[in-house]
């Protein structure tokens, strides 16, 4: 089995509606009783984040996302899967589930 990231990509700051928490919780569901579940959460919005960036002598903290974009990682799942085929397909199911896009990425 290998890991996945699945990051739940928006440009939109608002929460998931009672329909869609609804739809990830039942697709939350599905991977814990297959066995693919290993974690999820939700993110606050950019604007809360700091970036931290101790490289020299100093630490240097930063308010604000790192990157300005319209389109930001609002939650995550990390699963497992036997294949990429099959971790393609739980993106699949969990960007229904959130009515969001999904990025798949595998962890090295």
């Amino acid at each position: 089995m290998a890991q996945y990231l699945m990051s739940v990509l928006t440009e939109d700051p608002g929460l998931a509606t009672d329909d869609e928490m609804a739809a990830i919780d039942v697709f939350n569901d599905k991977m814990r009783a297959d066995g693919h579940w290993v974690f999820a959460g939700g993110l606050a919005s950019p604007g809360s984040a700091t970036v931290v960036d101790s490289r020299d002598a100093q630490p240097v903290f930063t308010d604000g996302p790192y990157v300005e974009t319209k389109e930001f990682v609002i939650g995550l799942w990390i699963v497992e899967a036997p294949h990429l085929d099959a971790a393609l397909r739980l993106a699949a199911e969990g960007s229904k589930a959130c009515n969001r896009r999904i990025e798949l990425r595998p962890f090295l």
